[in-house]
């Protein structure tokens, strides 16, 4: 008889083991993009947009902000603190949300905020004729202390002003503006534009973060009145800020060839000192991404991106931008607010007003884009991070422009526009405000 010997089964088992270890690694750190043909080879059809791209990256409100157990306030309150707010509607609402970290840095107690009465932004209305108060209030309760109305010593008075024109850090703060709240016990500021906030102790970012995303509410008035405007957009819609007001070209100091005559003698007679760039300066700041984009090279932009030109679009923007028919002639389904309240409406309302409703629509948007990267378009993309809304992208300048000077034209631009956007979407880049906001990788 013949005989067998037997093979142990645990040594093959080990091998066996061992050779799927070896070619899992091999798998898993072989060098291979997120961006790979494979990766994307399902997105060649021309109907699938750039929301249906699959991301790796999203920015959530941090924990330590939200669930943390907070410091407690000490018992005395060092003194008083105004912030005093300038220019359009969310630049002052970044101001304050400085102000509010900078307040609990210094154990002050914060009054309300005095929101500039500007000629230029065509405003009157002050922080309660925007903002709820008492609403305000009561979410601050336990990050700073803040008062409705000054005690009956400093009602009549105006407070100390402290220049924080360079003041950045949390150091800045304790060693040059304490002194000056210990002292006169109320004190106005206006923080500096380049804060340090990631230096800030935890209890003072965290009431920085509560104060900018959940404290700060419309009045009962103006959030029905916004309301009434979003429910009058048909669904589901895309925002788009665009920014192409005379003003804001002839700040960029960018020379554009092409425009109507109408629109070319607007920004001439905004310019004032701010001539344009010429000669290779002009093309190095082009190419840096500092001028605006057209509304007809936007329309191109949202084309390479795959939007269907019979999406419905709410144009959160001022008055005054220019050469607007460039991307209505493509994208026919575009609506206002001035067309969409009453005359009466809208001719009461002053910019912040304005500017507010524009605010409410693009937090609550489907999908929300911008040709910019300012005060409005920071404090929206990081408000949609917060109630979970990703659909949010900012539209590159600086792709548009280093593309088109490498010759790139019609089909082979739309290419390199979809990839460079698209790079943008998946990794979530410059979604949400990386103070209050951690990132989630998937």
């Amino acid at each position: 008889m013949i005989q067998i010997s037997a093979v142990p089964v645990k040594p093959l088992f080990s091998v066996l083991v061992v050779t799927l270890s070896v070619l899992l690694a091999i798998s898993v750190l072989a060098p291979r993009s997120i961006f790979s043909q494979t990766s994307f080879s399902y997105l060649s059809r021309e109907n699938v947009d750039i929301w249906s791209v699959r991301r790796t990256v999203e920015w959530r409100p941090c924990q330590w902000w939200l669930q943390g157990h907070l410091t407690a306030l000490p018992e005395k309150s060092n003194g008083y603190i105004r912030i005093d707010c300038y220019g359009g509607l969310n630049q002052m609402r970044r101001d304050l949300c400085d102000g509010v970290g900078i307040a609990r840095l210094l154990n002050a107690t914060l009054v309300m905020p005095k929101f500039e009465v500007a000629a230029y932004w065509n405003e009157s209305s002050g922080f309660a004729d925007v903002f709820d108060v008492d609403y305000f209030i009561q979410q601050m309760t336990g990050f700073v202390r803040v008062a409705k109305e000054l005690p009956p010593e400093f009602a009549s008075k105006e407070p100390f002003p402290v220049d924080c024109s360079k003041r950045k850090g949390q150091f800045d703060y304790l060693e040059s503006v304490l002194p000056s709240l210990l002292e006169h016990r109320y004190i106005s500021i206006t923080p500096a534009m380049s804060q340090r906030r990631d230096r800030y102790p935890e209890y003072a970012k965290a009431s920085l973060c509560q104060g900018c995303y959940s404290a700060l509410r419309l009045t009962k008035s103006l959030e029905k009145k916004a309301l009434e405007l979003l429910l009058a957009i048909p669904k589901p819609f895309l925002a788009l800020h665009l920014r192409f007001e005379p003003d804001m070209v002839a700040y960029s100091q960018c020379e554009y060839t092409g425009l109507s005559p109408s629109s070319m003698e607007a920004i001439e007679a905004a310019r004032g000192d701010k001539k344009p760039w010429t000669g290779d300066l002009a093309k190095i700041w082009r190419r840096r991404g500092k001028c605006p984009l057209t509304p007809k090279q936007t329309a191109f932009i949202l084309k390479a991106l795959r939007i269907p030109t019979n999406t419905h679009i709410y144009l959160a923007a001022g008055d005054g931008v220019m050469e607007i028919e460039e991307l209505t002639s493509i994208y026919t389904n575009v609506v206002t607010k001035s067309v969409l309240l009453s005359s009466e409406d809208f001719k009461s309302m002053h910019g912040n007003t304005k500017a507010a409703l524009d605010y409410y629509v693009s937090i609550n948007s489907d999908a929300y884009m911008a040709t910019y990267f300012g005060n409005m378009d920071k404090m929206v993309a990081a408000m949609r991070a917060f109630k979970g809304l990703y659909k949010t992208l900012f539209l590159s300048r600086r792709a548009f422009s280093e593309l088109t000077y490498k010759g790139l034209r019609g089909k082979r631009l739309a290419r390199a526009l979809w990839e460079a956007h698209r790079d943008d979407f998946v990794l979530g880049r410059g979604s949400a405000l990386p103070d209050c906001f951690c990132e989630f990788k998937f």
